[in-house]
């Protein structure tokens, strides 16, 4: 299950240096506002120290992590849904991806202009958020014209997703995000095919300077007070230092982390939050030739999980054979585990835990 993050934000607040801090792709930033001819792309390891625990014992010929996608959208403008600065082209990217990260300018740099003349970024967030709206209500009014004319030859299901969508269009006319629309679980699912914009789960980014990087600034405070009850999941990284981090080899990583009062780099913040978000979790398969991290939604079952692998594993699985992470490492072995009596064989409705060590069992 590949997860894929798009980076949201205005031009010239620090996305496209997050993104380089992150991806094994790097890309060109610049200081001039709509550069940028389309998204970048690139792939970052999940960071999990747990994969090393569990490969000390095994020692195998290769550890595979879980990976995101992420894609840096160029910095968006005011009315750009009608296609200013950038235009819309770049929010059909948005509409693929599974969760948003909104980088606001948290920062003041007066060689860096920015597009609305001042750093403020409670504005910013309220433009971009409009942008996104005024698109999902494109789509929301195309998809109530096509339901209008089933309901009217008599058709009672699509009378009664009117009525949702209704909630919806008004929600949004209000200068609300989808997400938030006062609609229950099962009535949200008929928004699902739209891929609306504002129904993504959102993760703030308050890109600051380097001596706000620890308690951030009077912008970031900006930001949460804006947010209020919501503020709780705002992440203040320093792009910039985050940047120098990035270049550095791993011991070298440590030894600025440190100085710079850091207990890590941003970017396993940012992916732990992505994972939260998107109620997401890891599994961990072990073995001579690799100890490789794989990425589920919380909740699936061993058969689901194994489809995450490869479809015939899923289609063919009989059972799965499974080690807590926590006995695998005071125990040291596999067979230790066995003589233990903490090796589990469990069938189809076993739901997979966090950190499972799991074996497949299946035949096609």
């Amino acid at each position: 299950m590949a997860l894929n993050c798009g980076i949201i934000g205005l031009a010239n607040t620090g996305k496209t240096t997050i993104f380089n801090c992150m991806s094994n792709t790097k890309a060109e930033s610049s200081a001039y506002a709509f550069s940028a001819t389309k998204s970048n792309k690139g792939i970052i390891d999940v960071p999990d120290p747990r994969l090393f625990q569990i490969d000390k014992f095994i020692q195998a010929a290769k550890v595979i992590p879980a990976t995101v996608e992420i894609v840096d959208v160029p910095g968006l403008a005011k009315g750009a849904s009608h296609g200013e600065g950038v235009g819309n082209k770049f929010l059909a990217d948005v509409q693929q991806t599974d969760a948003l990260i909104h980088v606001l300018r948290c920062f003041d740099d007066e060689s860096l202009a920015h597009i609305e003349g001042s750093v403020d970024p409670a504005r910013d967030m309220e433009i971009v958020d409009f942008e996104l709206q005024v698109r999902d209500l494109d789509l929301i009014d195309r998809k109530i014209e096509r339901l209008k004319k089933v309901a009217g030859i008599g058709d009672a299901e699509a009378r009664k997703d009117l009525k949702i969508m209704e909630v919806y269009k008004s929600h949004l006319e209000n200068f609300g995000n989808a997400r938030t629309a006062p609609v229950s679980e099962v009535d949200a699912l008929i928004i699902r095919d739209l891929q609306l914009l504002t129904a993504k789960p959102m993760i703030y980014v308050c890109n600051v300077d380097d001596a706000s990087a620890i308690n951030g600034n009077d912008h970031v405070s900006q930001v949460k007070a804006q947010l209020g009850e919501d503020a709780g999941g705002v992440l203040i990284i320093a792009g910039k230092l985050e940047a120098e981090i990035a270049e550095l080899d791993e011991g070298d990583r440590e030894l600025f982390l440190e100085d710079a009062g850091l207990s890590e780099p941003g970017v396993n913040k940012l992916v732990r939050a992505a994972y939260n978000i998107l109620n997401l979790q890891s599994f961990f398969t072990a073995g001579p030739k690799e100890v490789r991290a794989w990425t589920i939604k919380k909740g699936m079952k061993a058969p689901e999980a194994a489809g995450v692998i490869h479809s015939d594993l899923e289609r063919g699985f009989i059972r799965s054979e499974v080690m807590k992470l926590n006995d695998f490492i005071e125990l040291e072995s596999e067979q230790a585990v066995k003589n233990a009596g903490k090796f589990h064989v469990e069938g189809k409705n076993y739901v997979l835990e966090d950190g499972d060590i799991m074996h497949i069992r299946f035949n096609v």
